[in-house]
């Protein structure tokens, strides 16, 4: 049976809805914040999650940055995934994954979600658009899988959303990194059922890259197509995955898909 809840009933339960019983609640994620200062004033809500690994961190922020110039009445925040720092030592509570596939774990989407309920009810005027680039887009495409009413739109760089196939790629490529062990992560493609109809979606992906990316970001575009969801698919010519995300076409398709997003009622 497949369990989704409203944006009322989770607004409602905040915080809470992944917390242990205990009274004193864990830690958020580390917010990196551009844009708008004023809640009351921001119309579009960015939220930015990196890709696997240390170096991917910083281009996330610039990224975020970026983003919160180019889309007006916007505050964009970049959100360190669970247990991960950044360059001025600020970190998110919580392990980080392996970097083998091992990092999209339900207990980690549940993390970043916690984190969007917490800025839903910060931003209530604001539509909010997820964006990940690498491993950061699959736990995207995983959480509006499983919390189909916490964005309005999604951005998906780079995504290795077909899980397994991709996994077997990468062990071919990198026989001593670990993607040949078994994982617990989700695999988007499973958790696609859930998503809102009324999601709209952009999936980007460059043609060079060497873990056939524009392979598995197709599937998946194919499958949103599938269940009636607006996408905005393109593959990159000459472009590796560790490059997508600076690219102007980036901006662009989330410029499109802020444009294309009804706004909130006040």
């Amino acid at each position: 049976m497949r369990f989704k809840l409203s944006l009322a009933a989770l607004l409602a339960a905040g915080p809470a809805l992944h917390a242990a019983p205990a009274a004193k609640q864990p830690p958020m994620l580390h917010e990196q914040r551009y844009g708008e200062d004023r809640a009351s004033r921001v119309r579009t809500l960015a939220v930015v999650l990196h890709a696997d690994g240390d170096t991917s961190v910083a281009p996330a922020y610039s990224f975020t940055e970026a983003t919160a110039k180019a889309l007006t009445g916007s505050t964009s925040i970049a959100l360190l995934r669970p247990g991960y720092a950044d360059t001025a030592g600020r970190r998110s509570p919580g392990e980080r994954g392996r970097a083998n596939g091992d990092g999209y774990t339900r207990e980690r989407v549940g993390e970043v979600a916690r984190s969007l309920i917490a800025l839903r009810k910060r931003y209530r005027r604001a539509k909010l658009i997820l964006i990940g680039e690498g491993g950061g887009a699959a736990i995207a495409a995983n959480l509006v899988g499983i919390y189909p009413t916490l964005a309005d739109g999604l951005l998906l760089v780079s995504c290795p959303c077909a899980l397994p196939e991709w996994r077997r790629t990468m062990a071919k490529r990198s026989p001593n990194a670990g993607f040949d062990q078994p994982v617990t992560s989700l695999d988007p493609l499973q958790t696609i059922g859930g998503v809102s109809p009324a999601l709209r979606a952009a999936v980007l992906v460059g043609a060079d890259d060497p873990a056939g990316l524009a392979r598995y970001s197709r599937t998946y575009a194919e499958a949103l197509a599938l269940r009636g969801i607006a996408v905005d698919f393109r593959i990159l010519p000459a472009r590796p995955a560790s490059a997508v995300l600076s690219e102007p076409e980036v901006a662009d398709a989330l410029k499109r898909l802020a444009t294309s997003l009804p706004e909130k009622r006040k």
